[in-house]
């Protein structure tokens, strides 16, 4: 325990230094207009961070797999079907485009709604329920990306160029009345997140184990994911989906916090995310001079990792 105090105490310090480094390193300009624009934008990584880190972790708890995330529940796809079909019925110019809020919220609503009618119908207390529900949620989220590009293949090459904008994670334009609303679905789910925290250890041991133990398994596997799916649809709604981020740092954190305490395991997933994200948007803006995108190197990276832990695992089952 207090190993993993050192190593969250240097996270921490790591995370902080990466923020005041990126708030104030080469400020060109006003200054008063220059740092609130990038602390709306350390904010947005921070929640953004978190909220993937938590339903990550818990997520891969309830199905007992360290390669599964909620995106592949169809989640990203949902979020891009949602915009293209925005942008292909209604224009770049339509108030659903336009009203940020209104658009914050239909992404948010229709990822949530998907996820609650998937679990309404597919899940059951049958053997392998979780395993079920993961297969159909991959199949509809391959089924939703083909969606996706007919209708990308049909649009308006003009609509087609803004809504490319909205179908990559960034956080350069960051609306500071989104982060808010943001912070406050993320600050609920974390009131609910931290009195199950304890219940969390206990189902990392199996159902059968847990249940004996007094856990009403069913019911928390259910409220696990629909907590899980409010925040990866926040933070997607937030600045775009990001595909592998959740698999690289809830694996970082499984190798360099060897432990199976969630309360510490998460806060390792978070202060990790933090660092990468902000570490990554440096890069980004002042390296490779905003020519890509943290998204695209955060899945590049994720890819390989992925390829990784697939190839890891495959040993070990040999």
């Amino acid at each position: 325990m207090r190993k993993n105090s050192t190593k969250l105490i240097l996270l921490a310090i790591l995370a902080i230094i990466s923020m005041l480094f990126y708030a104030f390193y080469d400020i060109k300009g006003g200054f008063d207009y220059a740092f609130p624009r990038r602390m709306i934008k350390i904010s947005a990584m921070v929640v953004t961070g978190i909220a993937i880190s938590y339903s990550t972790v818990v997520f891969q708890t309830i199905t007992h797999n360290r390669i599964l995330t909620p995106s592949v529940m169809g989640l990203d796809s949902m979020y891009q079907v949602v915009q293209t079909i925005i942008y292909f019925f209604a224009g770049s110019m339509s108030i659903w485009v336009l009203n940020r809020y209104l658009n914050f919220g239909i992404a948010i609503l229709a990822m949530v709604l998907f996820a609650l009618v998937l679990y309404r119908f597919l899940f059951r207390a049958d053997k392998h329920p979780i395993y079920l529900l993961l297969l159909i949620g991959m199949i509809l989220g391959t089924l939703l990306g083909s969606l996706v590009s007919f209708l990308q293949v049909l649009i308006d090459p003009v609509e087609y160029l803004s809504l490319q904008s909205r179908l990559f994670a960034t956080f350069t334009n960051v609306k500071a009345d989104l982060l808010y609303i943001s912070i406050g679905i993320l600050i609920l789910a974390f009131m609910y997140g931290y009195r199950i925290m304890g219940k969390l250890d206990v189902m990392s041991l199996g159902r059968e184990n847990a249940m004996n133990l007094g856990v009403n398994y069913d019911r928390m596997v259910m409220n696990i994911l629909v907590l899980s799916s409010v925040l990866i649809a926040t933070s997607t709604a937030l600045v775009g989906p990001i595909t592998f981020f959740g698999l690289i740092v809830a694996n970082l954190s499984y190798q360099y916090l060897v432990t199976y305490k969630h309360s510490v395991l998460i806060l390792g997933a978070s202060l990790i995310s933090i660092i990468a994200l902000v570490g990554g948007q440096f890069l980004v803006e002042h390296i490779l001079e905003l020519r890509t995108t943290l998204s695209v190197i955060i899945n590049f990276v994720g890819g390989i990792y992925f390829i990784y832990l697939l190839l890891k695992e495959s040993r070990a089952a040999g």
